[in-house]
Protein backbone atom coordinates (compact mmCIF):
# COMPACT_ATOMS: atom_id res chain seq x y z
CA UNK A 1 0.00 0.00 0.00
CA UNK A 2 1.63 3.31 -1.10
CA UNK A 3 2.29 6.34 1.65
CA UNK A 4 0.04 9.13 1.86
CA UNK A 5 1.76 12.49 0.52
CA UNK A 6 1.53 13.61 4.08
CA UNK A 7 3.50 10.31 5.33
CA UNK A 8 5.84 10.83 3.02
CA UNK A 9 6.36 14.19 3.70
CA UNK A 10 6.69 13.45 7.63
CA UNK A 11 8.68 10.84 6.37
CA UNK A 12 11.22 12.68 4.66
CA UNK A 13 11.30 15.66 7.64
CA UNK A 14 12.39 12.67 9.67
CA UNK A 15 15.28 10.88 7.60
CA UNK A 16 15.83 14.94 7.45
CA UNK A 17 16.46 15.28 11.13
CA UNK A 18 18.53 12.04 11.13
CA UNK A 19 20.53 13.17 8.93
CA UNK A 20 21.30 16.79 10.28
CA UNK A 21 21.70 14.77 13.84
CA UNK A 22 23.75 12.21 13.40
CA UNK A 23 25.28 11.93 9.72
CA UNK A 24 27.75 8.67 10.22
CA UNK A 25 24.41 6.67 11.62
CA UNK A 26 21.98 7.66 8.59
CA UNK A 27 24.98 6.59 7.13
CA UNK A 28 25.69 3.24 8.22
CA UNK A 29 21.76 2.48 8.36
CA UNK A 30 21.51 3.47 4.57
CA UNK A 31 24.03 1.40 3.77
CA UNK A 32 22.96 -1.92 5.80
CA UNK A 33 20.51 -4.35 4.29
CA UNK A 34 19.44 -7.56 4.96
CA UNK A 35 21.40 -9.28 2.63
CA UNK A 36 24.54 -7.62 3.92
CA UNK A 37 24.08 -8.58 7.18
CA UNK A 38 23.63 -12.24 6.16
CA UNK A 39 26.74 -11.73 4.07
CA UNK A 40 28.46 -10.51 7.32
CA UNK A 41 26.83 -13.50 9.21
CA UNK A 42 27.91 -16.33 6.77
CA UNK A 43 31.33 -15.06 6.74
CA UNK A 44 31.50 -15.06 10.43
CA UNK A 45 30.17 -18.91 10.82
CA UNK A 46 32.42 -19.84 8.03
CA UNK A 47 35.38 -18.67 10.12
CA UNK A 48 33.93 -20.45 13.51
CA UNK A 49 33.98 -23.47 11.64
CA UNK A 50 37.16 -22.99 10.73
CA UNK A 51 38.60 -22.34 14.53
CA UNK A 52 36.27 -25.25 16.08
CA UNK A 53 38.42 -27.65 13.45
CA UNK A 54 41.85 -26.33 14.54
CA UNK A 55 40.71 -26.21 17.88
CA UNK A 56 39.27 -30.22 17.77
CA UNK A 57 43.04 -30.73 15.76
CA UNK A 58 44.85 -29.16 18.79
CA UNK A 59 43.20 -29.76 21.50
CA UNK A 60 42.10 -33.83 21.01
CA UNK A 61 45.74 -35.34 21.59
CA UNK A 62 45.69 -33.02 25.21
CA UNK A 63 41.84 -32.27 26.42
CA UNK A 64 39.40 -34.42 25.51
CA UNK A 65 36.76 -31.37 26.84
CA UNK A 66 38.97 -28.90 25.05
CA UNK A 67 38.30 -30.59 21.91
CA UNK A 68 34.86 -31.27 23.24
CA UNK A 69 34.07 -27.20 22.81
CA UNK A 70 35.68 -27.13 19.88
CA UNK A 71 32.95 -29.60 17.97
CA UNK A 72 30.24 -27.33 20.08
CA UNK A 73 31.64 -24.41 17.97
CA UNK A 74 31.80 -26.52 15.29
CA UNK A 75 28.24 -26.90 15.34
CA UNK A 76 26.95 -24.19 16.16
CA UNK A 77 29.00 -22.34 13.33
CA UNK A 78 27.64 -24.88 11.04
CA UNK A 79 24.11 -24.07 11.70
CA UNK A 80 24.95 -20.16 11.50
CA UNK A 81 26.23 -21.15 8.04
CA UNK A 82 23.50 -22.95 7.08
CA UNK A 83 20.56 -20.58 8.18
CA UNK A 84 22.10 -17.39 6.71
CA UNK A 85 23.19 -18.68 3.37
CA UNK A 86 19.48 -19.94 3.08
CA UNK A 87 17.83 -16.59 4.16
CA UNK A 88 20.48 -14.96 1.19
CA UNK A 89 18.82 -17.75 -1.02
CA UNK A 90 15.45 -16.76 -0.29
CA UNK A 91 15.83 -13.22 -0.21
CA UNK A 92 17.35 -13.76 -3.77
CA UNK A 93 14.68 -15.64 -4.98
CA UNK A 94 12.05 -12.95 -3.51
CA UNK A 95 14.03 -10.30 -4.95
CA UNK A 96 13.95 -12.45 -8.46
CA UNK A 97 9.98 -12.80 -7.87
CA UNK A 98 9.36 -9.85 -7.65
CA UNK A 99 11.30 -7.87 -10.58
CA UNK A 100 9.45 -10.50 -12.60
CA UNK A 101 6.20 -9.61 -10.85
CA UNK A 102 6.49 -5.92 -11.46
CA UNK A 103 8.23 -5.96 -15.15
CA UNK A 104 7.03 -8.97 -16.16
CA UNK A 105 7.92 -12.18 -17.35
CA UNK A 106 8.86 -11.01 -21.03
CA UNK A 107 10.64 -8.30 -19.65
CA UNK A 108 13.11 -10.37 -17.60
CA UNK A 109 14.07 -12.72 -20.43
CA UNK A 110 13.89 -9.50 -22.98
CA UNK A 111 11.46 -8.24 -24.84
CA UNK A 112 11.84 -8.94 -28.40
CA UNK A 113 13.79 -12.19 -28.44
CA UNK A 114 11.46 -14.45 -30.66
CA UNK A 115 12.13 -11.58 -33.08
CA UNK A 116 15.85 -11.93 -32.90
CA UNK A 117 15.52 -15.28 -33.66
CA UNK A 118 13.24 -15.03 -36.51
CA UNK A 119 15.64 -12.14 -37.91
CA UNK A 120 18.81 -14.53 -37.56
CA UNK A 121 16.92 -17.40 -39.32
CA UNK A 122 15.81 -14.52 -42.46
CA UNK A 123 19.58 -14.01 -42.22
CA UNK A 124 20.71 -17.31 -42.30
CA UNK A 125 18.08 -18.56 -45.18
CA UNK A 126 19.05 -15.30 -47.19
CA UNK A 127 22.96 -16.61 -47.05
CA UNK A 128 21.92 -19.86 -48.20
CA UNK A 129 20.03 -18.46 -50.85
CA UNK A 130 23.29 -16.13 -52.09
CA UNK A 131 25.39 -19.78 -52.00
Amino acid sequence: MPLSEDEQRILSEIEAQLYESDPALARDIADTTLYSVAKRRLVWGVFGVLAGIALVWVTLPTSFVLALGGFGVMVVSANSVAVNARAMGRMSLDSLSQSMRGNGLRDVFGPDRPSRFRLRREADGAQRDDD
